[in-house]
């Protein structure tokens, strides 16, 4: 079986959808609806339903590991990425885990994203340097997204500080679309809560992709993003939304509602791009 091709991939699956958007899953036992409390499957079939509900619309997935973790839901992690790959083969899955450790460490949290979970991608924190950052990289195809500027409060604390003349993020840039990016398999994120530094990063990375989480819930706005982020018609942009999806409803109708949300959230993107086409 040919090995998979991360990058290739997710373009066919933002043509097949027509979407740059991706579907954040980070269960919350206590959101979930009444039909599925108290359940021991619940999670597994709350999160199964998400997807089967959102499949069509979205260019990847991005289980959140701590949301399973947490609750001992390593089994059902690894159930549901099964059961995307199975069900919906042309979504790929970015395993969102943040991961930063020296090499050897990095070596077995690489085999813990691609080998036990079997995800297409994973975020990795780069602050410890491309020796931390190499190991998943060893792995032919997956994608690797590295933390460049987050979308939470603090991210200015460290990512904004003067690095030789430029910010530290400024920096990680540089390298992950430089010598770090030899496989052509890195992209970054960049929170939607920063389109000033989403520019700038687009503008110093070229169409590498950029995974942007922040819109919905954490209040990021989509027509700005969608400008700070897309300069060419070739660039790689993906949105993520998460609890404004998975907790559209409460009733059993969860899964409706949450595909209703994440239907509006792709249209909302397209337009935002199509004016932004417009405007060039």
């Amino acid at each position: 079986m040919p090995e998979p091709d991360f990058i290739a991939g997710l373009a066919n699956a933002r043509r097949a959808a027509d979407s740059l958007l991706v579907v954040g899953i980070d269960p919350d036992p206590a959101r979930l609806p009444p039909v599925l409390a108290g359940r021991t499957d619940g999670l597994f079939e709350f999160c199964r339903a998400i997807v089967d509900a959102t499949a069509d619309l979205v260019c990847a997935f991005k289980p959140q590991i701590a949301y399973f973790a947490a609750e001992r839901a390593e089994a059902e992690l690894e159930a549901l990425i099964d059961h995307i790959h199975a069900r919906h083969p042309r979504v790929p899955v970015i395993l969102d885990a943040k991961r930063g450790d020296i090499g050897s460490t990095s070596q077995q949290y690489a085999r813990e994203a691609f080998e036990r979970y079997r995800a297409d991608a994973v975020t990795v924190n780069p602050y410890m340097g491309f020796d931390a950052v190499e190991p998943y990289l060893e792995y032919p195809g997956r994608g690797v997204f590295l933390l460049c500027r987050t979308s939470n409060p603090g991210a200015a604390d460290l990512q904004n500080l003067a690095c030789d003349g430029e910010a530290l993020y400024e920096r990680v840039a540089r390298l992950a679309c430089g010598k770090w990016n030899a496989s052509g398999r890195l992209g970054l994120v960049v929170g939607a809560t920063a389109p000033d530094e989403l520019a700038r990063v687009r503008a110093l990375v070229g169409p590498m992709p950029l995974l942007v989480p922040g819109i919905g819930a954490q209040g990021g706005d989509v027509e700005r993003t969608v400008r700070a982020g897309l300069s060419r018609p070739d660039d790689a942009l993906l949105l993520n939304s998460s609890r404004a999806i998975l907790y559209a409803g409460a009733g059993e109708d969860f899964a409706q509602a949450a595909r209703r949300a994440a239907a509006a959230t792709r249209d909302q993107i397209n337009r935002a791009v199509a004016r932004r086409s417009e405007n060039d």
